[in-house]
C-alpha cells in the first residue's frame, strides 16, 4: 500500500526514523518486519515482488549500496528528460485508490 509522507502514517514513520524531509526526495519502503529502506534498496525490494521479468532486477541488490544509489540518483535526475513529464496528475481509479492508506 502507498501513503504520502504528509499522511498520519507517513508522519509516524518520519518521526520514528528521524527522516529529514528537506533532504529526502526518494522512495521510502517501510514494513513492520524489515523496517525502512530507501532509494535503490527500496526500489529493488519492490521489484522483487513484481512479475517476470521485472522481478529479475532484484539481482542488482548484490551491487554495493553506494554504486546502486549513484545510479538511482542519476536516473532520478534525468527521468523527465528521458521520459517526459505529464502536464496533469493522473486521476486514480477506485482500484488504485484502495491501495492507499
Amino acid at each position: 500500500m502507498f501513503a504520502p509522507l504528509q499522511s498520519e502514517i507517513g508522519q509516524t514513520i518520519i518521526k520514528k526514523y528521524n527522516i529529514d524531509t528537506e533532504k529526502t526526495d526518494s522512495i521510502l519502503l517501510y514494513s513492520n518486519e524489515n523496517g525502512l529502506s530507501v532509494k535503490s534498496s527500496a526500489a529493488l525490494k519492490v521489484a522483487k515482488h513484481l512479475r517476470f521479468p521485472r522481478n529479475l532486477m532484484f539481482v542488482f541488490y548484490i551491487i554495493p549500496v553506494s554504486i546502486r544509489n549513484w545510479v538511482y540518483d542519476y536516473i532520478a535526475k534525468n527521468r523527465y528528460k528521458w521520459y517526459g513529464k505529464q502536464e496533469a496528475c493522473m486521476i486514480p481509479t477506485p482500484e488504485l485508490k484502495s491501495k492507499f492508506l
